[in-house]
């Protein structure tokens, strides 16, 4: 009797606690289907300003073929065929440039975690969805942040080669182009002006990738063998390394 009374009791638990993952989940699924659909219906408007914005002072056409291709083999080797996300090709990393644009254009702030999730689904059935992958790419040039000269912020190419070389971007030469895109990843760690050894030795990395020289080894390897400049002192840790960036 005893034992029927604890069964009833250990099933009556399970019960309970199904229900409530249950509910969970559909919560969840409820919660970032509303923030799809919220995009969705922001998106046509948010692209409309910010492509009417002052800060628009490039179009594709400025840039010159190779820049195009130098500028999405190290942003994002796969922008014209993927759906806003990319977790297969190497070199890609886990934000394409159509995630990029989301992080600028939907969030005040930005926070690991849940903010990336959201960023991933805005990406994938939001924006790419709605905005021509040339537009993407127009905004992403330039809006794109590009490190600091004398404690003002930098946005995008034009204002970097003005600001780095006094140029215009179809003015720069090969090397002087590549230190800008180098800056993408991490403009204050690869800074022209802050750290120009970090820029010059990405830069030779850079024109390895481009050449063919070297081929990326996962979807992780953003530095193409080059330093990395991060401080992982554990073993472990050069372990997690290897095995999420590839080599």
């Amino acid at each position: 009797m005893e034992k029927n009374i604890k069964k009833k009791n250990r099933i009556s638990l399970l019960r309970v606690v199904i229900t409530i993952i249950v509910m969970l989940v559909i919560g969840i699924i409820l919660y970032y289907g509303m923030i799809i659909i919220e995009a969705r219906k922001q998106t046509p408007e948010i692209v409309r300003n910010a492509l009417n914005s002052e800060n628009i002072k490039l179009d594709l056409s400025d840039l010159s073929k190779e820049q195009i291709k130098i500028l999405l083999m190290v942003e994002d080797p796969n922008f014209y065929n993927h759906n806003g996300v990319d977790l297969r090709t190497p070199g890609a990393g886990i934000t394409t440039i159509t995630q990029g644009l989301v992080k600028k254009l939907y969030f005040r702030q930005f926070k690991p975690g849940i903010s990336k999730i959201k960023q991933t689904l805005i990406a994938r059935y939001a924006l790419d969805p709605l905005v021509p992958k040339n537009e993407q790419l127009k905004l992403f040039i330039n809006l794109i942040y590009l490190g600091k000269v004398n404690g003002k912020p930098v946005y995008g190419l034009y204002e970097a080669a003005k600001q780095y070389y006094n140029k215009s971007v179809s003015e720069l030469n090969e090397d002087e182009y590549i230190s800008i895109i180098a800056m993408i990843i991490a403009p204050e760690t690869f800074g022209i002006q802050t750290n120009p050894d970090a820029n010059k030795n990405r830069v030779e990395h850079i024109k390895k990738l481009i050449s063919g020289e070297y081929k990326p080894k996962g979807l992780m390897d953003l530095y193409y063998g080059g330093k990395t400049y991060r401080n992982h002192k554990s073993g472990f840790k050069k372990f997690l390394d290897r095995l999420i960036w590839g080599y």
